[in-house]
C-alpha cells in the first residue's frame, strides 16, 4: 500500500457492500478515486435579473403570484400549469409540466422561486423546479454528479466531505511553488477540495485550472519520457546517404516538389542521418504527395547500401505503390520488388532468396511482408502507409526484420494537431499542408434524398463521357433498426435504372478477400463502371478516371471519414464531383454537410471534425490510444495541452527533473507509468 489514499473506500463510515458496489458501478473504488470523481457540470440557480439574462439561458428568479395557477390536463398523465407572476420590474408567464399539485398549493400574492428555461421574447419561464418563499441571495451556485444505482448526488457529497475530512491532508502537491506561482495555480488539494465544494463560479475555474494543467503536464511527461527512451535505448544507426544521388534523383522526378515536400523530406533525410532511430509520423491530405516522399526516403537508405520496406492495408493499394515506385526508382537501378499472398510457389521462393542476399533493394506489400520466411539483408528503412491500420504486433514484427531501422509511419487521414501531439506524443510529426499545383477542386453539393433521380441523370451524363462513379451506402442490407439506405438494396436500382447500358459492381466487408480484389480490379479497368460499397473503399483505392462519389446518408458519417471518401475521386486531370445525399434531422448533422460543401482541406475538416464529435470519437473507436482524462479536454484545453507539452520537453531534458525533490511526485508518477523501464504505456 504506497499510500492511505490507495485504501477502499469502505473504510469510510456508512460505507457497507451496498454503497460500496454502488460506487464500483461509478468507476469509484479507493479514496483517491472518491476524491477525484469530479462533477460534470456545475448548476447556477442563484437569483438574477431577467434584464441580465439571454433568450433560451438557465435562470433563477423571485417573484410575486399576480393571478390564479390556471390547470389543464391533456391526458390522465399529462398537464400543464401556468401563472402569471411579478419578477422585478417584469411580468411574466411561469409554465409547469406535468406538476398539477402546484395548483393546491400556490395561490395570488405568494412569494415564490422559480427555475427553468427563460424564452425571452414570450417573457416566458418554463419551470423546472418552483419553490413557496424566497431563495436566498447568495446560494445555488453548486456540483452535478453523474451518480448509479441508488447513489444520490447528496449521499455522494457526504461521502467527499467525510473522505477529505479524513484523509485530505495525505493529499500530496505535485507541482513545485514556482510552477504554481508561474501559471497563478492553485495548490492541489485547495483545487481539488474546490472543485467539488465551490464558493463562486471563479473558484471552480481556478480549480479546474490546475487540474487541467496537473493532468496534461503528467501525460506530456511520459509521452516526452517515452520518445527519450526510445531515442536513447534505440540504438539506431545513421544512415549515411549519398547526397549528390539523391539530389539528382529528385531533379530528375517530372515535376517539382512542393515547399512542404521540401520541408518534409529534410526532417526526415535528418532524421536518417542521426544515430538514434527515426520515429515519425507523416501526415498528408489526399494527394498531397507522400508517396513521392516515401520513394525519396527509400532511394536515400539504397544510396547508402540499406533495403526499404513499406507496407499497405491491401493487395490493391500494393500494387499501385510498386507500380509507381517502379516508374521513379528502376531508372535509377533500384531493383523494387511486389509480395502479397498472391505471389505463391517457386515465385515466391525465388523473390525471397533475392531479399536475403540483397538482390532487391524495396520490398512492398501487405501484411505479407510480416511473415517469419520474410528475411531481409540490411533493412534500414520501414515505411507504414495508413498507418492507424495495422496493429501494433504487425508494424513491430516488421521493424524487428532489421538491426533497429528507421520507421516512418505514413496517414491520409489529417489527424487535428490537437491529437497528433497527444495520442502520437512519442513521435516526431511532420505534415505536408499544402497541394501541388492545378490540381483541381472536388465541387461538392449538399442534395435532398427526394432529388436522387436528378442525381442518376447527372451519373449517366458523366459515365457517357467515358467516366466512372462511386456510390457508398452506410449498411450491407436493410436494417429494421435505421432508417438508412444499403448497398444491396442500392445495387439493385442501379442496375434496373442503367438497364444494360453501364455495368454496376458490389463491394462490401463481408465479401470474401479475393472476391472484394476481383470487384476492385473490375473497377480499375472500366469494366465496371458504377461501384456500389460501403466505406471498405475509404481508404487505398486509386482510380483516376472516376470523376463522381455519390455518398447515401452522409449525416450518419464523421466529416473526416466524409473526407477520405471524397478523396477518392479527383485523381484524374478530369473535374469531379461529390454528391452528398442526406436530410439531416439534428443541427450537427445540418452543420456537418455545411462544413463539407465550404472547405475541402483536411486539416480544417478534422478540427471541425473533434470540436463536433469529441476526441473519443475521432478514430471510430475509444480504444483508439487515447487517454483518459478526468478534467481536461484536449479540445477546449488545447493551449494548456501545449503549454504542459513545451513544459514537458524542458523538465525530461533537464538535470533538475531527475534530481530536484520538488519534482519527486511527478517523478514517482513517471516512473509508476513503466516508462522509464521501456514498457508500454496504457
Amino acid at each position: 500500500m504506497n499510500s492511505p489514499l490507495d485504501l477502499p473506500v469502505s473504510v469510510l463510515k456508512g460505507i457497507g457492500e451496498e454503497t460500496e458496489a454502488s460506487l464500483g458501478q461509478m468507476g469509484i473504488f479507493t479514496i483517491y478515486d472518491l476524491l477525484t470523481y469530479f462533477p460534470f457540470r456545475y448548476e447556477d440557480d442563484r437569483l438574477k435579473d431577467l434584464r441580465e439574462v439571454g433568450h433560451d439561458e438557465r435562470v433563477t428568479v423571485t417573484g410575486r403570484v399576480h393571478s390564479e395557477p390556471s390547470l389543464i390536463y391533456y391526458s390522465k398523465k399529462r398537464s400543464r400549469l401556468s401563472m402569471k407572476v411579478f419578477a422585478g420590474d417584469f411580468l411574466i408567464t411561469v409554465v409547469c409540466f406535468n406538476q398539477p399539485y402546484l395548483k393546491k398549493k400556490i395561490h395570488v400574492h405568494d412569494e415564490i422561486t422559480v427555475t427553468g428555461k427563460w424564452d425571452m421574447h414570450r417573457q416566458t419561464i418554463t419551470a423546472q423546479s418552483v419553490k413557496t418563499g424566497t431563495a436566498d441571495q447568495t446560494s445555488g451556485f453548486g456540483p452535478v454528479y453523474a451518480v448509479k444505482g441508488k447513489m444520490t448526488v447528496k449521499t455522494l457529497r457526504k461521502y467527499i466531505q467525510s473522505a477529505f475530512h479524513a484523509y485530505g491532508s495525505e493529499i500530496e502537491e505535485a507541482l513545485p511553488a514556482e510552477m504554481l506561482a508561474k501559471y497563478k495555480l492553485m495548490p492541489k488539494k485547495q483545487a481539488m477540495f474546490a472543485m467539488h465544494f465551490p464558493k463562486s463560479e471563479q473558484e471552480v475555474k481556478m480549480a479546474r485550472r490546475t487540474i487541467v494543467y496537473e493532468e496534461f503536464l503528467a501525460f506530456q511527461l511520459k509521452m516526452q519520457a517515452l520518445r527519450k527512451f526510445e531515442r536513447e535505448h534505440s540504438n539506431g544507426r545513421a544512415i549515411r546517404y549519398d547526397v549528390r544521388k539523391l539530389r539528382h534523383f529528385i531533379d530528375s522526378l517530372p515535376f517539382s516538389l512542393t515547399a512542404a515536400q521540401k520541408r518534409v523530406v529534410n526532417e526526415i533525410c535528418a532524421d536518417m542521418k542521426s544515430p538514434f532511430r527515426m520515429n515519425r509520423l507523416l501526415q498528408g491530405d489526399v494527394g498531397s504527395g507522400k508517396t513521392v516522399v516515401a520513394a525519396i526516403a527509400l532511394y536515400a537508405a539504397v544510396t547508402a547500401g540499406f533495403q526499404g520496406a513499406l507496407m499497405v492495408p491491401t493487395e490493391i493499394l500494393a500494387e499501385q505503390h510498386a507500380e509507381s515506385l517502379c516508374q521513379l526508382l528502376e531508372p535509377h537501378g533500384v531493383q523494387v520488388a511486389l509480395l502479397t499472398s498472391t505471389v505463391k510457389g517457386k515465385r515466391r521462393k525465388a523473390l525471397l532468396e533475392q531479399l536475403g542476399t540483397g538482390g532487391i533493394d524495396i520490398l512492398i506489400g501487405t501484411h505479407a511482408l510480416i511473415q517469419e520466411d520474410v528475411a531481409f539483408s540490411r533493412l534500414g528503412l520501414v515505411i507504414t502507409d495508413e498507418q492507424h491500420r495495422f496493429g501494433v504486433e504487425q508494424r513491430r514484427i516488421l521493424r524487428e526484420k532489421g538491426m533497429n531501422p528507421d520507421v516512418l509511419f505514413m496517414t491520409a487521414t489529417p489527424i487535428p494537431r490537437t491529437l497528433a501531439i497527444t495520442v502520437f506524443g512519442e513521435m516526431d510529426v511532420s505534415v505536408i499542408d499544402q497541394m501541388p499545383a492545378g490540381r483541381k477542386k472536388i465541387e461538392t453539393y449538399w442534395v435532398k434524398n427526394n432529388l436522387f433521380e436528378r442525381v442518376l441523370g447527372f451519373i449517366e451524363k458523366e459515365l457517357k463521357k467515358g467516366r466512372q462513379a462511386y456510390v457508398i451506402c452506410p449498411l450491407i442490407e436493410e436494417s429494421d433498426k435505421l432508417d438508412v439506405q444499403n448497398a444491396i438494396d442500392v445495387y439493385a436500382i442501379l442496375n434496373q435504372y442503367f438497364n444494360g447500358r453501364y455495368t454496376a459492381g458490389l463491394m462490401h466487408g463481408r465479401l470474401p478477400g479475393d472476391e472484394k480484389e476481383a470487384v476492385m480490379k473490375a473497377f480499375s479497368r472500366n469494366e465496371i463502371q458504377v461501384l456500389v460499397s460501403t466505406t471498405v473503399v475509404e481508404v487505398g483505392v486509386n482510380v483516376p478516371n472516376a470523376t463522381i462519389m455519390v455518398i447515401y446518408d452522409a449525416e450518419r458519417f464523421g466529416l473526416a471519414q466524409l473526407h477520405q471518401l471524397r478523396g477518392r475521386v479527383g485523381r484524374g486531370d478530369a473535374q469531379s464531383y461529390c454528391i452528398l445525399l442526406a436530410d439531416p434531422k439534428t443541427e450537427i448533422g445540418k452543420e456537418r454537410m455545411k462544413i463539407m460543401t465550404e472547405t475541402d482541406n483536411g486539416f480544417v475538416l478534422s478540427e471541425k471534425d473533434l470540436e463536433l464529435r469529441g476526441p473519443g470519437d475521432f478514430f471510430g473507436k475509444k480504444q483508439s490510444g487515447l487517454p483518459e482524462f478526468k478534467v481536461a479536454d484536449m479540445v477546449h484545453d488545447f493551449r494548456a495541452l501545449e503549454t504542459a507539452r513545451q513544459d514537458a520537453q524542458q523538465l525530461i531534458s533537464s538535470d533538475t527533473f531527475w534530481h530536484d525533490p520538488a519534482f519527486s511526485h511527478l517523478r514517482r508518477q513517471l516512473e509508476a507509468s513503466g516508462v522509464l523501464e521501456g514498457e508500454k504505456l496504457d
